[in-house]
């Protein structure tokens, strides 16, 4: 620990005292050389606007330079380029490029350098290095020939980290599933590939250390092949302990070797030691070599010993990883060791017949194709797997140290009940640990019976109402797909009979992915305003544009849900042109033609106009009166019509807003409007998802709050 501290401490005084650091802020002829390949970002949103596709990778700076000064130097840095030429880089090559030198928050690397432009190449890859690219390359091809699916994109992926052809939903679904360890190659893939050189040389070699020795470099072979990036590193620590315990035959070594392999990584790179990703790999490392024998020889006095065995890994590395699992994204999900279960014996078959059909694939693609036409039904096996297991609700948690706290506790009953107690009361404590667990589920947020719930999307927008029998209206989609994806999942939400789109920012849209997954879409309105034309072009792309519907004032519907008729009025935009004046901020033309919609049920009133402004806000005025839930234009920003706030007197004022949002949203003077107006206040920075209860216009407020047991308050 002293060590790793020391070593931590020199390394990140080395990198503040770069010299890359005298060009923050600037833009630079940099001077890099490759060290993992460039692999495309998750598409991100910045404000109204879907960032342009990008690429990352680390790098080494070389050299960096002005018209002023020049400096010659070996840093580690991080890429980001917004340019289609850094494909195909490979590891090794060096290359130039005009960049802006920016603040990184990856405290491995000195800073962060932006390519927009063309680069230009210096440098030829090395013959090892395009021969490892061929392999990777060939293999990804006959792996797309053979099955073009998610199967096909799953196997590059889990012999050789190769996500290139694995699209974000699918990723989706395997980390819902429990199941993500398996899109890249993790320490289990090395084991097995490791274990199945060590088998193999025995046909060779008659001393088990020659077959050590052997299956070492093999081993180095293969980090070389799947790029050695720091989560690779750790993965093969990993896998070279559960390798020394089996090659050994001394289980109990294996705890002083996975101490051995912890103090290894965290001395060769400090920085791992701050990562979730190398916290899991140790729990679910030790989970196996201690706790898995155990699990295993318990469940053998219920079941089959064939069955306990398979059934004792993935159990022992839930239990030992679910606290930083729900750290981390805030629930568990009671279908991970299912899945883990089901695909367990499919893993070794792809990773090893994967392994060979890399290795031939350069040579003899019909060797390769071969090879993984026998893994290409399990692979189909295993991305059905994710699919069907991402469909069951999750039990969800809070977030951070709480979460932690709440699962750890989990853990240690979980692990007293199976080791220190008797059969009687392990029963007891088993029915309380249950029966917690059903309370859980149970009182998880919104409930059962909501009837608007607005979605924590970050800075961006979407709320629901309830029509019963897991149908809803949807009002935007927010930024994010999979923020969508999960928060229509906790409501219930299979079918959307009517879908608004209040207008074509990222930040109303880009949810549209998450919204279609495994979900029936009826009808759709839009605006009349298609820009911008790219996001218009993406949702008809999702969506059909068969099912877009352009609507203007004067647009009714109505729609029957299981406690009455919901009527729905579009009160903007209208058919005529209007010049209003440009508000500051991003795309007040298009803002001011977002759909603003009064709708009408049984038990409530709600008014929503997207990022309807103060010139469009005005001519709406006179056809408002008082409602009982308003979701605050453009989130909550200053930019208001007092009139039309005043008009509406909302009993409920929902704002949603991203955390630490750079907008300065919401706006101090439009929340004391509302607090003079004696509106609640909900905001989802600080609430998290919002959901309400309505009872013949009286109210309860449930909010998560980030966390499973809503928060609740009784209005009216």
């Amino acid at each position: 620990m002293l060590l790793g501290g020391a070593m931590m401490s020199l390394r990140q005084a080395s990198l503040e005292k770069s010299a890359v650091r005298n060009f923050l802020g600037k833009n630079a002829l940099v001077q890099l050389q490759v060290i993992t390949d460039p692999n495309q970002t998750k598409p991100k949103v910045f404000g109204s606007t879907l960032a342009p596709t990008s690429y990352s990778f680390l790098a080494t700076a070389l050299r960096i330079s002005t018209e002023n000064s020049e400096f010659r130097l070996r840093v580690p840095i991080r890429v980001i380029a917004q340019t289609h030429s850094v494909i195909g880089l490979l590891p090794g090559q060096i290359f130039e490029a005009t960049a802006s030198v920016r603040i990184s928050k990856e405290a491995r690397v000195a800073a962060l350098v932006i390519v927009r432009g063309d680069i230009r190449v210096v440098s030829p890859p090395s013959r090892w290095a395009r021969a490892l690219g061929a392999v990777r390359l060939h293999l990804r091809e006959v792996s797309h020939a053979v099955d073009s699916g998610d199967g096909g994109a799953l196997i590059p992926g889990m012999v050789l980290g190769d996500t290139v052809l694995q699209d974000q939903a699918f990723r989706d679904a395997m980390r819902r599933s429990g199941l993500t360890h398996l899109t890249a190659v993790s320490g289990a893939n090395f084991a097995i590939i490791s274990l199945f050189v060590l088998w193999c040389m025995q046909w060779f070699f008659r001393s088990l250390r020659v077959r050590l020795v052997v299956t070492t470099v093999a081993l180095l072979c293969f980090i070389a092949l799947v790029r050695p990036s720091p989560s690779v590193l750790r993965a093969a620590a990993m896998a070279s302990v559960v390798i020394f315990a089996r090659g050994a035959r001394k289980r109990s070594d294996s705890l002083p070797a996975l101490g051995f392999a912890i103090a290894a990584v965290v001395v060769g790179d400090p920085w791992q030691a701050r990562d979730p990703g190398f916290a899991l790999s140790v729990l679910a490392t030790a989970g196996l070599l201690l706790l898995a024998p155990r699990i295993a020889r318990w469940l053998a006095r219920y079941v089959h010993v064939k069955i306990a065995g398979a059934l004792s890994p993935p159990i022992a590395a839930v239990v030992m990883c679910a606290p930083i699992l729900v750290a981390l994204s805030g629930y568990l999900g009671p279908m991970t060791v299912i899945a883990n279960v089901l695909v367990a014996p499919m893993v070794a078959p792809i990773t090893v017949l994967g392994f060979l059909a890399a290795l031939f694939s350069p040579v003899a693609p019909g060797v390769s194709w071969v090879l993984l036409m026998l893994v290409r039904y399990p692979a189909d096996w295993i991305a059905g797997v994710a699919h069907w297991s991402a469909k069951f609700p999750v039990v969800s948690f809070t977030t951070g140290f709480a979460g932690f706290a709440i699962a750890l506790g989990m853990m240690i009953a979980a692990l007293f009940l199976l080791l220190f107690f008797k059969t009687r009361i392990r029963f007891i404590l088993s029915f309380f640990l249950v029966t917690a667990l059903i309370f859980s589920w149970v009182t998880r947020w919104p409930g059962d019976d909501w009837q608007v719930a607005n979605c924590d999307v970050g800075q961006g927008d979407s709320m629901v109402i309830n029509l019963g029998s897991h149908r809803g209206i949807v009002i935007d989609t927010g930024p994010d797909g999979l923020l969508e994806d999960k928060c229509l999942g906790q409501l219930g939400i299979r079918e959307i009979p009517l879908l608004i789109l209040t207008h074509f920012h990222a930040d109303h849209v880009e949810g549209v992915a998450g919204l279609i997954n495994h979900r029936s879409v009826g009808q759709v309105w839009v605006s009349a305003n298609k820009e911008p034309l790219f996001e218009s072009e993406r949702v008809r792309n999702l969506l059909g544009a068969n099912v877009l519907t352009t609507v203007v004032a004067g647009t009714t519907a109505t729609i029957a849900s299981d406690r009455g008729v919901i009527s729905l009025q579009v009160l903007w935009p209208d058919d005529a042109e209007h010049a209003f004046d440009v508000m500051p901020g991003d795309g007040s033309a298009i803002n001011n033609a977002s759909i603003a919609l009064l709708v009408k049920a049984p038990d409530f009133t709600l008014f929503a106009a997207g990022d309807l402004e103060p010139p469009a806000q005005a001519q709406i005025v006179d056809w408002l009166a008082h409602v009982d839930i308003y979701k605050v234009s453009h989130h909550g920003s200053l930019y208001q019509d007092l009139a039309l706030m005043q008009r509406l007197s909302p009993t409920l004022a929902i704002i949603s807003v991203g955390t630490g949002n750079s907008y300065g949203h919401p706006s101090p003077q439009t929340l004391a409007v509302l607090d003079r107006l004696r509106s609640r206040v909900y905001r989802t920075d600080k609430s998290g998802a919002i959901a309400i209860v309505a009872r013949a216009h009286r109210f309860e407020v449930r909010t998560s709050g980030g966390g499973a047991w809503w928060k609740k308050v009784r209005l009216g």
